[in-house]
């Protein structure tokens, strides 16, 4: 029973948070009309869904998916056709999965499989897996820390582990040996983002920090607490390149979007959205797309001011976003509620949503 509860609560910070179900009511400056509903393809896929991935190419869409948490082993990584969402392929793993990141040349998948504690490789040509790391690390209860968000950069997987205090583990991604550890990062590692700005990484925590790392040595240089001592769990991050803006959610303690300084992690602006989870910028169209998982909508804002343009209703719980490199598609995957005994009603589903229309 400890096992489950402690795989379900994991399963929660994944997806964002555990916090209840509440109303928001927009105020007058969110307000905006829906989307129309045929820039929509939807579809039901499977229990368990979480991030995703497009190939270099643009020609596969790949979802990870845990599968159910009652009296189910192991999960499914999903090979979708981006334009249909129609399965072109399917690996099924004996662990869970969760985050997720594809590599530069297309080639290899990888995927968090974050109850487990570990980290595996897929090869995107036949499917299997090539190869895994599981990491050593053990909690008070002798379960593995879980790791939740995986970032490629020059050949690296760091990997952030939900674990008090949490470490990031530092990967060889071509032979998923583990290079080293980056350590005292705060309770829960959740957020990680690399910005071609600055060359530095930032990573998100549930203290309500932001740290700054420089990858060439690993080591932490800075740490921000954009809200003071105010309770805080932060966690995804998106950057707009050309004004040098840092774009941080909370979707369960300060429920907001933070606009922070890349250079001085100064807050620009609190965003009165409500609650935030999944977060991306398009620097395409200038917009800046959130994902609430309370209210169940994915909101478009402008990235200039901040107002909210367009409101897509994807009820129940809208949860990671991932966009088109021409910026024109956004994929969102949607979650079912979990009922007390860890089963949902129905599958989760992905959305396509065409942003030209």
């Amino acid at each position: 029973m400890k096992r489950q509860l402690t795989a379900m609560a994991l399963a929660f910070v994944l997806a964002g948070c555990a916090s209840q179900s509440t109303s928001v009511v927009p105020t007058a400056s969110q307000t905006a009309a829906p989307a129309a509903a045929e820039n929509l393809t939807q579809r039901d896929l499977a229990a368990g869904l979480y991030e995703m991935a497009l190939s270099p190419k643009g020609d596969a869409l790949y979802v990870s998916s845990a599968e159910g948490f009652k009296n189910v082993q192991g999960g499914v990584v999903y090979k979708l056709d981006p334009q249909t969402l129609k399965t072109i392929g399917s690996s099924h793993t004996d662990l869970k999965n969760f985050g997720m990141a594809i590599s530069d040349d297309g080639q290899t998948v990888y995927v968090t499989n974050s109850l487990d504690g570990g980290i595996s490789a897929l090869n995107t040509a036949d499917g299997k897996v090539k190869a895994r790391l599981l990491f050593p690390e053990r909690n008070e209860k002798g379960l593995p820390y879980g790791a939740r968000q995986v970032l490629i950069h020059n050949d690296t997987l760091y990997v952030g582990a939900v674990a008090d205090p949490a470490v990031i583990w530092v990967v060889d991604a071509k032979t998923l040996k583990l290079k080293t550890r980056i350590k005292n990062t705060g309770k829960w590692m959740t957020g990680l983002h690399y910005s071609s700005n600055t060359q530095r990484i930032y990573a998100a925590n549930g203290g309500g920090e932001i740290l700054v790392i420089n990858p060439r040595n690993n080591r932490i240089e800075q740490r921000w607490k954009p809200l003071g001592d105010k309770p805080a769990l932060l966690l995804n991050i998106a950057e707009d390149n050309d004004t040098g803006r840092l774009f941080v959610t909370d979707n369960s303690k300060a429920k907001t979007t933070l606009v922070l300084d890349i250079q001085s992690g100064k807050v620009i602006k609190q965003l009165d959205i409500g609650d935030s989870l999944g977060i991306v910028f398009n620097p395409k169209r200038h917009e800046i797309y959130v994902s609430q998982r309370e209210t169940g909508k994915v909101l478009g804002l402008d990235a200039t001011s901040y107002a909210v343009k367009k409101s897509w209703d994807l009820k129940p719980n809208p949860n990671s976003l991932l966009l088109s490199a021409d910026g024109q598609t956004l994929y969102v995957t949607v979650k079912q509620a979990f009922n007390k005994d860890s089963s949902t009603d129905g599958p989760d589903r992905v959305v396509r949503i065409a942003l030209n229309n």
